[in-house]
């Protein structure tokens, strides 16, 4: 077990929130495709998986789905405070809803056919753990240790099964 001054429940939400925030992911299907850099969409309190991501039916990952398929997402929060690693399953989501609701100018950039373009593709997944790593380097846990508060070794790693 890993002391840390977050509780687990902190943890999480700190991920959540970085995650919404930030959406840049590397993810990919261990033994079938490397890990890519993707946008993270989150729908609904946004305190919660899954996740989705946009492709193309023609990539590595895109193709690499044929049901539910393992997958692991690493995440890195842009100041670099936060660090996750998330296994979990994804597969090609289906409901057209989930697509209306996710769906933003941004992907739409990237498929010609917009919406119903034949080669897109949503994937869902479903994180079932992870690690999450504050980093002691942070701005906060520099001040701290100028100041002589806290343990950098306690702020620095704790982890977090989803």
């Amino acid at each position: 077990m890993i002391t840390t001054n977050h509780s687990p429940a902190e943890l999480e939400q700190k991920f959540w929130t970085h995650l919404a925030r930030d959406m840049i992911v590397m993810i990919g299907l261990p033994g079938k495709a490397a890990g890519r850099p993707m946008t993270a969409q989150l729908r609904g309190d946004r305190n919660s998986g899954p996740i989705w991501f946009f492709t193309a039916k023609d990539t590595d990952l895109g193709d690499g789905i044929t049901s539910s398929t393992k997958a692991e997402m690493v995440f890195v929060s842009k100041g670099f405070d936060l660090f996750a690693t998330v296994h979990g399953t994804i597969e090609v989501e289906t409901d057209r809803a989930v697509l209306d609701d996710l769906w933003n100018g941004s992907v739409a950039a990237w498929f010609e056919g917009g919406k119903d373009d034949p080669k897109l593709q949503l994937l869902r997944l479903d994180p079932s753990e992870a690690e999450i790593w504050l980093n002691a380097s942070s701005v906060i846990a520099g001040t701290k240790m100028m100041l002589g508060i806290g343990d950098r070794k306690e702020d620095y790693k704790a982890t977090r099964r989803l």
